[in-house]
């Protein structure tokens, strides 16, 4: 005789893609209350604008945080990637 309880139908599944778990989610409420508790959008720009370093955190380390992790392209219109040369090093002559 199986005694095992039937499962749900949806066990095994996992989070939907994208879905943060409670954890993160909740986290990311808190920082953002206390973002603007402290001042919001109009203080981090004053914080960036106190010190050249502030500005490069920002561009370094917040705003890249917005942007999507990958890129998808349109195959009738593909990305072309730009490189250009690095200067010469001094350290580069012999």
């Amino acid at each position: 005789m199986d005694s095992e309880r039937p499962k749900p139908p949806a066990a095994g599944m996992g989070r939907p893609k994208c879905a943060l778990n409670k954890t993160t989610r909740a986290a990311k409420e808190a920082i953002a209350l206390a973002a603007d508790e402290l001042g919001g959008a109009e203080r981090i720009v004053e914080w960036a604008k106190e010190d050249p370093k502030n500005e490069s955190a920002f561009w370094t380390t917040i705003y890249p945080k917005l942007l999507p992790l990958t890129v998808g392209g349109d195959p009738e219109n593909p990305l072309h990637m730009l490189q250009w040369p690095l200067p010469k090093s001094p350290l580069d002559q012999p």
